[in-house]
């Protein structure tokens, strides 16, 4: 048996249970609430759930690996022949999901919930970091918050988009590691969205780089337009039609942005522009927009990279 405790944590609304090494890294949590376990070094997994299910009760249930592959699909139902195809249908048979269960449903993400449990599980606590702002002392995880607050204050903005008919999803995972902040999806087509806080700051974005406060250049463009080609392929292989992705960077708390003249395949807003996007449409039916978020939302969708 290793040295593994058991560690309550009750922050933001939140009331978990998590199982730390000596060191103070968090091998797996546990909500209290849906009693939902998760796994976060596999080498722990046995020790970890018998120890939270000590706690939580036998009927305790583990979130999938995303190391491990799912159940096989059902086979999909096939469009009979002699009916019509609707416009930008794919002639590939998508690949069924498993039905929908709690652990997986990431419609229960808020913004920048990934960023939370990762300062939850590794970050200072609020007394270590009210002491460094006391003492005006800078933090590695200074970052982590400003990206947080980011986060949260985008979705505010996109979450105003749902009485035009769109959804929204927060903190999509991606097979290879890291997560999308926010998923858009509705009538004018689906956007990735990449937030970015730089308080205080102004910034240029050009065709695959950004520079802010004149600093060195990183690569904010290039990196959206990847997502997005990521989130397109594994939309179109569970959906079976044409699904239009398209990147969007947003930049919070900045007090000027330039964009590049040629600068026209990713969408560069601040946050509140993005209200911009709620009069498109004709990109997608109502009945694709429920099943693309149907889709979305389903973690196990987004295991497979």
């Amino acid at each position: 048996m290793s040295d593994l405790t058991v560690n309550p944590w009750k922050r933001h609304g939140k009331d978990r249970l998590y199982v730390n090494l000596p060191d103070g890294t968090a091998v797996a949590w546990a909500d209290r609430l849906t009693k939902v376990i998760t796994v976060k070094v596999e080498k722990y997994r046995r020790e970890a759930v018998a120890l939270l299910r000590e706690q939580l009760g036998d009927s305790a249930t583990v979130r999938p690996s995303a190391r491990r592959p799912g159940p096989a699909p059902a086979a999909p139902s096939v469009r009979p022949p002699q009916q019509p195809e609707p416009p930008g249908h794919r002639r590939d048979r998508p690949v069924v999901l498993p039905e929908l269960t709690v652990a997986d449903d990431l419609a229960e993400n808020r913004p920048g919930a990934v960023v939370l449990e990762a300062i939850a599980a590794r970050g200072p606590s609020s007394a270590q970091r009210l002491w460094s702002k006391m003492l005006r002392r800078a933090s590695e995880w200074d970052s982590w918050y400003a990206g947080l607050e980011g986060e949260r204050r985008v979705g505010r903005e996109l979450q105003r988009l749902s009485t035009h008919g769109w959804r929204v999803l927060h903190g999509v995972p991606k097979a290879n590691g890291g997560d999308i902040d926010h998923l858009l999806i509705g009538p004018g087509g689906v956007f990735a969205i990449n937030t970015k806080h730089h308080q205080g700051a102004s910034v240029w974005v050009g065709d695959t780089m950004a520079k802010v406060n004149g600093g060195q250049p990183v690569p904010y463009a290039a990196a959206s337009k990847a997502e997005a080609a990521y989130v397109q392929r594994v939309l179109e292989r569970h959906c079976g039609f044409a699904v239009p992705v398209e990147p969007a960077l947003v930049f919070v708390g900045i007090v000027s942005l330039h964009r590049a003249a040629t600068q026209y395949t990713v969408r560069i807003y601040q946050e509140r522009e993005v209200s911009a996007l709620a009069p498109l449409s004709g990109k997608l039916t109502p009945d694709q927009v429920e099943r693309i978020y149907a889709t979305a939302r389903h973690r196990r969708a987004w295991l497979r990279p």
